[in-house]
């Protein structure tokens, strides 16, 4: 039997185990997003000639902007898994 919540209960995405949780999540989309930009480059010729005629702040934006995306979605989705987990206990 589920022990009761009480009504006042703070959401654990506020607290600090939540807020952990969440840094975890967005971490793990910055990897992913870091191996996905090496992969396309590898893959995709074109995009790493585009690269190599940018120069260098040309890459530092494409990277940038491929890690942040995976971060942000990943931050995103682990907000929605935190609530959800709550809902259930």
């Amino acid at each position: 039997m589920r022990a009761k919540k009480s009504p006042n209960r703070s959401p654990s995405l506020i607290s600090p185990t939540g807020v952990i949780k969440l840094m975890t999540h967005a971490m793990m989309g910055a990897a992913l997003g870091l191996a996905f930009t090496l992969a396309l480059i590898l893959v995709n010729p074109a995009v790493a000639e585009l690269l190599n005629h940018g120069g260098r702040a040309a890459a530092l934006v494409f990277v940038g902007t491929m890690v942040t995306t995976f971060a942000i979605g990943a931050a995103l989705t682990g907000v929605v898994l935190i609530l959800n987990e709550d809902k259930e206990s």
